[in-house]
């Protein structure tokens, strides 16, 4: 069968403004320019990335408000448009498609992406959803045609903590890079900041607003090194946590000094003029972001969380490396970047992995 002839499907519960959204766009992208039939089918048709899916690609929407209520909506498209694969992400998500393919016994291929560490999500959430999930996806998982992990320390986690068996699980890293970056890397930046004469270094950090990113453990380090450099830090990304964050910033008394716009539509023209990036969070599965930051030539800081940042940092090799949640550790790191400034470069196999091209090549060869 041609790909023309071939029907992909893309499954999430919507286009908010996070990773595992991000790499579904970059993947429906690089399927899109291939001649495939492509469906990306939405719990909810919402979310900023609406915007860049391109307009070959059949967007359905299911118009529901939780994942679960979605799944007879799923089980119809499954029955009716019958695609040779079904992609999708997110781990809640994941359990639904895999549901829909058994109650139909459907012939499409189920391709489940985890993008999270399942035992830390576990543990920096009182949800009952959390706590729930690692069973059902130790459940469900099995009958999953293809488990994908972004990363090793991804797929260590669905081994020891999810108990899937290791052979059942690939690893296929995020699609993050393409010539798109750097081109809306050179666009002009209208904010005062990056456009000031008398020159003031610049921290920057991207990521949604949420507890597992831990802001407010980046902004109590940033009014530290306020206390020795006069720097301006600036937070892309928006979500439930900008009110928690705004009244932290008003009591260390660095208001004036931290930006936080919210959600844009190209983070890679304030990236590429910053001094240094952030990365604070308590866990995760593979920063596109820290490897975006690489990309583009800045300086990098992250939390050795995990367990995404030690894999594409090489153990420090490519960025320094803190102990999660240590404000006077990450204060120190920020510091020594920006009264040391270093050009370094990268080997070109380490971002080479993280070709979007490269990473649509391994999905084709499980369709």
């Amino acid at each position: 069968m041609s790909n023309i002839e071939k029907r992909i499907a893309f499954f999430l519960p919507n286009l908010n403004g996070g990773g595992a959204e991000k790499s579904i766009v970059n993947l429906v992208k690089e399927f899109s320019k291939r001649n495939f039939y492509i469906d990306l089918v939405l719990v909810s048709a919402q979310g900023p990335y609406i915007s860049q899916i391109p307009n070959n690609v059949r967007i359905i929407d299911l118009n529901t408000s939780h994942v679960i209520l979605a799944l007879p909506k799923l089980v119809k498209y499954l029955a009716s448009n019958k695609p040779d694969a079904l992609i999708s992400s997110l781990n809640h998500a994941n359990v639904v498609a895999i549901m829909a393919k058994l109650i139909l016994n459907s012939k499409t291929k189920i391709i489940v992406r985890e993008d999270s560490i399942p035992s830390q999500e576990r543990r920096n959430s009182k949800s009952i959803k959390s706590k729930v999930l690692p069973l059902l996806m130790h459940v469900f998982y099995p009958y999953a045609d293809f488990v994908i992990a972004v990363s090793k320390g991804v797929k260590e986690d669905l081994v020891s903590y999810v108990r899937l068996k290791p052979g059942r699980i690939k690893v296929i890293f995020n699609p993050v890079l393409d010539l798109e970056i750097f081109d809306r890397a050179k666009e002009n930046v209208d904010y005062k900041w990056f456009n000031d004469n008398n020159y003031l270094p610049i921290i920057i950090s991207v990521g949604r607003l949420t507890e597992p990113k831990d802001f407010g453990t980046l902004l109590k380090a940033f009014a530290l090194v306020r206390k020795q450099i006069d720097a301006r830090l600036v937070i892309l990304g928006e979500g439930e946590e900008r009110k928690n964050l705004e009244t932290l910033t008003k009591e260390l008394g660095v208001s004036d000094y931290v930006w936080m716009p919210g959600f844009v539509d190209n983070p890679y023209k304030y990236m590429s003029r910053a001094d240094v990036f952030v990365l604070s969070s308590l866990y995760e599965g593979l920063s596109m972001v820290l490897i975006e930051a690489l990309a583009l030539g800045v300086p990098v800081i992250s939390t050795d969380c995990k367990s995404g940042p030690r894999e594409v940092l090489e153990n420090g090799k490519y960025g320094k490396l803190v102990p999660v949640h240590d404000v006077n550790a990450l204060s120190t790191a920020i510091m020594e970047v920006l009264t040391n400034p270093k050009s370094f470069e990268i080997d070109k196999d380490v971002l080479e992995k993280y070709k979007s091209e490269k990473i649509f090549e391994e999905y084709l060869k499980l369709i």
